[in-house]
């Protein structure tokens, strides 16, 4: 026959257990990423050389499946990889106030700055040339300048996308505002995907390991 304290025992192992199994188990919070393309909105911008962080951050959400959201000054998608959430932005500001955006939702998702990172294109690289840096000066591109302004500092990091060419004398406005010649177009969805790559890389990896991997290519 079983002893009274053994029985006891029995029972309190079996609450034990039930209390285990039925309390929450707290989750821990996912290191959120920013990650924000700048372009300009609407059709008369669409695939012109000046929006390719818009088509690199399109490419990534459809290779994870990630829908896009009209949020508060953005277009917003969420990726979550490996503990880590991407959160994805396309801010529909026009590319002159693209810092208001970046601000908002750095503010919002409470992202530090570090975990910060701009895909813009760059008319003083070869075209497909990616460049991965944790700081710089706008170089003349209105959209880093009013991140710059926004952000009160040039230490954060950008994956800067090549779109340049060797003819010295043109007009970079409207080079920059027109869609992509036939030959970049052969070329470009293998460089958007490398620059994917880089993203993920950035974020599960951190920057210096993304720039060794990707700089250059």
């Amino acid at each position: 026959m079983t002893s009274k304290p053994h029985a006891f025992f029995i029972l309190d192992l079996m609450f034990s257990f039930k209390r285990f199994f039925s309390k929450k188990t707290p989750v821990l919070a996912m290191k959120k990423i920013l990650i924000v393309g700048l372009g300009n909105i609407g059709d008369k911008y669409e695939n012109t050389r000046h929006n390719v962080g818009f088509n690199i951050l399109n490419r990534l959400a459809e290779k994870n499946d990630c829908l896009w959201e009209s949020k508060k000054l953005a277009d917003y998608s969420l990726l979550k990889k490996k503990g880590r959430q991407f959160i994805l932005i396309k801010p529909t500001t026009f590319m002159n106030r693209s810092g208001k955006a970046v601000r908002y939702w750095a503010l919002q998702e409470k992202i530090p700055l570090e975990n910060i990172l701009i895909l813009t294109d760059e008319i003083h690289l070869p075209f497909g040339t990616i460049r991965l840096k944790g700081k710089g000066s706008p170089a003349g591109h209105n959209g880093l300048k009013d991140i710059e302004s926004q952000l009160n500092t040039p230490n954060y990091a950008r994956l800067r996308f090549g779109i340049g060419q060797e003819q010295k004398a043109f007009d970079q406005v409207k080079f920059v505002l027109d869609r992509w010649d036939a030959s970049e177009e052969k070329l470009l969805h293998d460089r958007i995907e490398q620059c994917t790559e880089a993203i993920l890389s950035f974020g599960l990896e951190g920057l210096s390991t993304a720039m060794n991997r990707y700089n250059g290519k």
